[in-house]
């Protein structure tokens, strides 16, 4: 009975809000729910379609990942043809003389990333103070305050956990010009040695004041 007075109550409603009957009303109802379905279903299906066609297409544009290749010690001028400009080399990156192997972040380190600049260098310095100034692309960390020396070790941490290290950087011994010239400085040895007279010089000295000594110049000391 109160379903029945229900279903009447409901009736008289739309008829007196819609002025249609309740057949047309429930029919244009279902009209409706009818084309929200195929509407989002073409617009939901084209969506996910080109989300899957750009993620194919990232997919091939990106190389895969070689292992990382050891290079053991290798020089600070070496380094730097591994800054991602040539595909066919790992990018590489060093912190405090430690090179590592970072091409699976090549998006924020490789060309065009955010922190491309320190790609194919040491960047101790630099990352220690947060830089992106030329000068600070360097592994000189001399000078560095405790806090800059604490946020370079939390930088060396990471890179331990998530990179491969894979060589060092080689220390460049500095050549002077008398090096590399060939020429003994003046306090070497062998100009000591070139200036102290032998024991052979001794003698022939010894032999010329003796010859100088010549029976005149006796006599003439006696008278």
């Amino acid at each position: 009975m109160a379903t029945v007075q229900l279903w009447e109550t409901l009736k008289d409603s739309i008829v007196a809000y819609t002025g249609l009957s309740p057949t047309t009303f429930f029919t244009l109802l279902a009209l409706l729910f009818a084309f929200y379905y195929v509407v989002s279903g073409l617009f939901g299906s084209s969506s996910s379609n080109r989300h899957h066609q750009t993620r194919h297409f990232q997919e091939e544009e990106l190389p895969p990942l070689r292992p990382p290749v050891q290079l053991g010690e290798i020089t600070e001028e070496q380094l730097k043809e591994y800054d991602g400009t040539d595909n066919d080399k790992p990018l590489l990156m060093a912190i405090k003389g430690q090179i590592y192997d970072v091409s699976q972040s090549r998006m924020f380190y490789g060309p065009g990333g955010p922190y491309a600049l320190f790609a194919g260098k040491d960047a101790s310095r630099a990352l220690a103070k947060m830089s992106f100034e030329e000068k600070d692309l360097t592994g000189d960390i001399s000078g560095l305050g405790p806090f800059e020396r604490d946020a370079l070790q939390d930088w060396e941490y990471k890179f331990m956990e998530k990179y491969v290290k894979v060589g060092t950087i080689k220390k460049e011994v500095p050549v002077t010009d008398a090096e590399s010239s060939g020429e003994p400085s003046e306090s070497t040895p062998r100009d000591v040695d070139a200036v102290k007279p032998t024991k052979d010089d001794k003698s022939e000295t010894a032999a010329a004041v003796k010859s100088d000594e010549t029976p005149s110049n006796v006599e003439a000391d006696k008278e």
